[in-house]
């Protein structure tokens, strides 16, 4: 027999009652429910009437022993518990630990950006977080919409995002200044370049996104000058090749000059003194949706810890 149920609006419901009722229906009595609850008799006596009258049930009813449960009061109480276990499942702290968590941890970012900071993160997880996964994403994107659509928990990068800025969180992780990068074989190599020689010159640079110009080419373009760009790239790890086999030089944070150039036929120099501007930021960023997240906290903490040492 299929039975109706009336709809009840829960905004009328004080859902602190529930608590109430699951005490009266353990203890079938009102002293030993108030005992538990350590409420006054005659405030449990009160909550039972309001009970009472919003299932439209007495609930607990008279007996040679006392009293017993109403055929409704037996027929919720199973599912009274259910609601009351998973509402305190919901408001309850969760939990989080390292060493038994298997979670995989979603990171993007440029390659170079990613290799000099996630490897010392997989060498705090291997003595920490031996079982938890780290899934690397490099590939030119726009890693702020990857994080507003909840594709990756972390991106790193060195720009700031151009729309719902509100919507991330982010933590410095280094700052650096920006230099330039050459063959050695470069005519320009062995000397200081001034502005002229710069304008002239031929020019490779990275786009992770894919879109737009350089920030520097939209600064010379404010000076009203423009440079020769020839070449576009979406990735730093080819950047020293092409130094060593053609004459393009690149302008890149130096941390990451220093990364690329090690045992590779390349030099460093400075800009030209027109073009030098403030140091270059590297930021780890993370939505709003996941800041109060045990599992990122960790991540981030973890991170951060071992950033310092990539300080220029």
């Amino acid at each position: 027999m299929m039975v109706s149920m009336r709809k009840v609006n829960l905004r009328s419901v004080d859902l602190n009652l529930l608590v109430v009722l699951e005490a009266l229906l353990d203890e079938k009595q009102v002293t030993k429910a108030a005992e538990r609850l350590h409420m006054s008799q005659p405030a449990v006596s009160r909550a039972l009437q309001r009970l009472r009258s919003t299932f439209s049930d007495p609930l607990l009813v008279r007996s040679t022993e006392g009293y017993d449960l109403s055929v409704r009061a037996t027929q919720i109480i199973g599912d009274l518990k259910t609601l009351l276990q998973s509402v305190s499942h919901i408001i309850s702290e969760p939990e989080f630990s390292p060493k038994t968590s298997k979670q995989i941890v979603k990171i993007a970012g440029p390659d170079l950006e990613t290799a000099l900071y996630i490897p010392d993160l997989l060498a705090v997880m291997r003595q920490e977080a031996p079982e938890m996964q780290v899934e690397l994403d490099s590939r030119p994107a726009d890693y702020f919409e990857m994080l507003s659509r909840g594709d990756i928990h972390f991106a790193i990068s060195g720009l700031a995002p151009l729309i719902a800025e509100d919507q991330f969180h982010r933590v410095m992780l280094d700052v650096t200044d920006t230099a330039l990068i050459m063959g050695e074989h470069h005519p320009l190599a062995s000397k200081e370049i001034t502005l002229e020689e710069y304008l002239s010159a031929r020019h490779g640079f990275i786009s992770i996104t894919g879109k737009g110009p350089a920030i520097m080419d939209d600064r010379l373009r404010e000076m009203g000058k423009t440079r020769n760009t020839v070449l576009r790239l979406s990735s730093f790890m080819s950047v020293a090749d092409f130094c060593e086999k053609t004459d393009l030089l690149f302008m890149l944070p130096t941390n990451l000059i220093a990364k690329i150039s090690q045992g590779r036929a390349v030099v460093t120099k400075i800009l030209p003194p027109e073009l030098k501007g403030e140091p270059l930021p590297f930021y780890l960023y993370w939505h709003a949706r996941d800041h109060h997240d045990l599992m990122h906290r960790w991540i981030k903490k973890s991170i951060i810890r071992q950033a310092g040492q990539h300080s220029m």
